[in-house]
């Protein structure tokens, strides 16, 4: 009995999804690039091209210096952590659930971390980012756990069961944050920017130690990429391939605790990404899970420096938060591709 290796399934129209797959990887590496590049040059004050890269690699003690690796390096660290973390768990939960319209937050984990945070900030007064950070992870471990065990992932209906009981619980969490928080202005204060999805006020202390996490959560979700891919066939077909299903269903929610807690814990709840990437990557390259987590992981960090840089534009001297600009920005254009004559499925 093998846990992981199993063969993919084939896909229909192999000689057009190669060519999709070749030109797949290599865009998107280029497009994340151009979103640090990015990043790093627009922003309250705009650095040109030529100064950026004096500030990156030579850099010295001009303002330039300062607010590239002060304030921009940072963010777009963090960026790149969250995109790839949210992206990658919305892959996940929508192959371990076979349901195309599940991500991160169907399971409880922005709630999980939110409600943790807030009770933490109205009965320590917590406030500090590494403070905030360690007790949004802890809170989204327990609830992603919590829900597993009422799903009993595995059995029949499991899968169901998992997603009622994210649901149930995100509800009940939310409304305790909320009436916590209105009656707590320590608490109020303390999640209010973190609960839209900012990616301002993180370090590269808690970026560190959450980038260490979303990375275990990844490497688990490779391997067991091949597993979801018999799953995706059915539980009894995939138990013929020599599948364990409940053990890769049990291994996939842990790889979405890690990547969605992570990147949870670094930023809040960014809505839509989990959902909008993976579908759009599935329509890409196809149903291949290994395919679909490569270019996700490369095309959400990409997307939420994007919406990042616009956050910063269109506000200026200000900024809106990314999870706020994701959120605007990505409802229509998943409108457009389900109206879309194929719509990726599962």
């Amino acid at each position: 009995m093998t846990l992981f290796r199993v063969p993919a399934r084939r896909d229909f129209r192999m000689p057009q999804l190669r060519r999709r797959r070749r030109a797949a990887i290599p865009l998107l590496a280029l497009a994340l690039l151009a979103a640090v590049a990015l990043s790093l040059a627009f922003g309250g004050r705009e650095i040109s091209f030529p100064a950026l890269m004096d500030a990156v690699f030579s850099p010295d003690t001009s303002d330039q210096s300062a607010v590239v690796w002060g304030l921009r390096a940072p963010r777009t660290v963090v960026g790149i952590l969250a995109g790839a973390g949210f992206a990658v768990a919305g892959a996940l939960i929508q192959a371990v659930s076979r349901n195309p319209l599940a991500e991160p937050g169907i399971v409880g984990v922005s709630a999980g971390a939110g409600f943790a945070v807030t009770l933490a900030a109205a009965v320590w007064g917590i406030a500090s980012p590494s403070a905030v950070a360690g007790v949004a992870f802890v809170g989204a471990l327990l609830t992603t756990a919590v829900v597993l065990a009422i799903g009993r992932a595995g059995r029949p209906g499991g899968s169901a069961r998992m997603l009622l009981a994210g649901v149930a619980i995100a509800a009940i969490l939310g409304g305790l944050s909320t009436g916590i928080a209105l009656r707590d202005t320590t608490a109020f204060t303390a999640v209010r920017n973190w609960a839209l999805g900012s990616i301002v006020a993180t370090g590269y202390d808690e970026a560190r130690v959450m980038g260490l996490v979303i990375a275990a959560g990844v490497a688990l979700a490779f391997a067991c990429a091949p597993g979801l891919n018999a799953l995706a066939l059915g539980d009894e077909l995939a138990a013929s391939l020599g599948t364990r299903a409940a053990w890769v269903r049990g291994a996939g929610v842990v790889a979405i605790a890690l990547t969605a807690g992570g990147a949870t814990a670094l930023t809040g709840g960014i809505v839509f990404l989990g959902l909008m990437v993976p579908h759009a990557m599935r329509w890409i390259v196809g149903p291949d899970q290994r395919w679909i987590l490569a270019t996700s992981l490369l095309a959400g960090p990409a997307l939420v420096l994007v919406a990042d840089v616009i956050g910063r534009l269109i506000a200026a001297p200000g900024e809106i938060p990314v999870g706020v600009v994701v959120a605007v920005v990505g409802a229509p254009v998943l409108i457009a591709m389900v109206r879309r004559r194929e719509v990726s499925g599962l």
